[in-house]
């Protein structure tokens, strides 16, 4: 019989205007702690990274799920944050006893659930699915920016920056935006954005 284990689970990539949101799944090992962890907001991309290497080689196991920009399109930005982390759980190489979820919305998955606003700074499990999911995002933002060059993908990793606005003004939508996303969403009606 195993012991219990509980997966933290955080997503990465609400708010962007472009890119998929991904989700990460993390069951620690209880005789391996990892050192400071802690909400992926809280460090430094370098502090970020590091701690990403350490949670892949310790944790029990980890996974990572993803919903893509024509899903987010498709059922809305919460479904899809959803979906990726149902995804996520589901790669786990062995399912978990019990998840824990930073938020309020609950992933369907097959085990109990509990959903808890500010897991990330309280639970290190959470806090290990939120720094994995946001370097994995992260680094696929840094791909999408050779893909896509002149939005600036590397910097703002598809947030709203005024850099970001600025070069949606004068590029229009990349394939990678989200059409249903307010300002793209202007730009496809042919309305434009204000400056």
């Amino acid at each position: 019989m195993s012991a219990f284990r509980v997966a933290g689970v955080d997503e990465a990539g609400r708010g962007p205007l472009a890119g998929p949101v991904l989700a990460a799944a993390v069951v620690l090992h209880p005789g391996r702690p990892i050192e400071g962890l802690r909400d992926s907001k809280l460090l430094t991309a370098r502090e970020r990274g590091r701690l990403a290497v350490e949670i892949r080689a310790w944790a029990w196991c980890w996974a990572v799920g993803r919903a893509e920009v024509e899903e987010i399109d498709a059922v809305n930005i919460l479904r899809a944050s959803l979906l990726a982390m149902e995804r996520a759980v589901a790669a786990l190489p062995e399912p978990p006893d019990a998840a824990v979820v930073d938020g309020l919305h609950a992933p369907r998955l097959a085990c109990p659930v509990e959903c808890r606003v500010a897991a990330d700074r309280d639970l290190p499990a959470v806090s290990a699915a939120s720094i994995l999911a946001k370097v994995c995002r992260d680094l696929e933002m840094l791909a999408l920016d050779q893909r896509y060059p002149g939005y600036g993908f590397a910097r703002h990793k598809g947030y709203p920056t005024p850099e970001h606005l600025r070069a949606l003004r004068r590029l229009g939508p990349s394939p990678v935006h989200r059409r249903t996303f307010a300002p793209v969403r202007e730009w496809d009606a042919g309305r434009g954005m204000q400056s």
